[in-house]
């Protein structure tokens, strides 16, 4: 018996030094979750080739960084010529509250590999943040 409580006092000082100050795993893919059904929420509307509507949908830091305008001329650049989605595919998320050259928060990387009708390969590099408002909104969108 004093094996066993020491095996299950060991767990439980374990878990209490790593789950101290970072965000419960079960609570990240809940966030997770979230964030990756927003993105893909937002995609459909790129499919649909609404693109300035796909601007209005994005979080605040993405319309304060650039026009709809400018997002409707680069998605018209990039993306179109690329043909409709074939197949796009979960292929990694992320959780963080911080990522390089902006401001603190919770934000999910998510990479699609993607299929277009155009290009049989692609990386999608979508991510949503979460917005004073609790709803997630995509905040950056890359295809590589």
């Amino acid at each position: 018996m004093k094996g066993k409580f020491f095996i299950f006092f060991s767990v439980i000082i374990l878990a209490l030094c790593f789950s101290d100050s970072a965000t419960p795993a079960s609570e990240v893919e809940k966030k997770e979750t979230e964030a990756i059904n927003a993105s893909k929420a937002w995609l459909d509307i790129i499919e649909a080739g609404n693109y300035a509507e796909s601007w209005k949908q994005a979080s605040e830091y993405f319309r304060n960084a650039l026009s709809s305008v400018q997002w409707e001329q680069m998605l018209s650049s990039v993306r179109k010529p690329l043909g409709k989605i074939v197949k796009r595919t979960v292929k990694s998320r992320e959780y963080s509250k911080t990522l390089p050259g902006v401001p603190d928060g919770e934000y999910v990387m998510i990479q699609y590999e993607t299929e277009f009708e155009n290009k049989k390969t692609a990386t999608e590099t979508v991510t949503p943040m979460l917005e004073k408002d609790g709803k997630w909104r995509v905040s950056g969108y890359f295809i590589k």
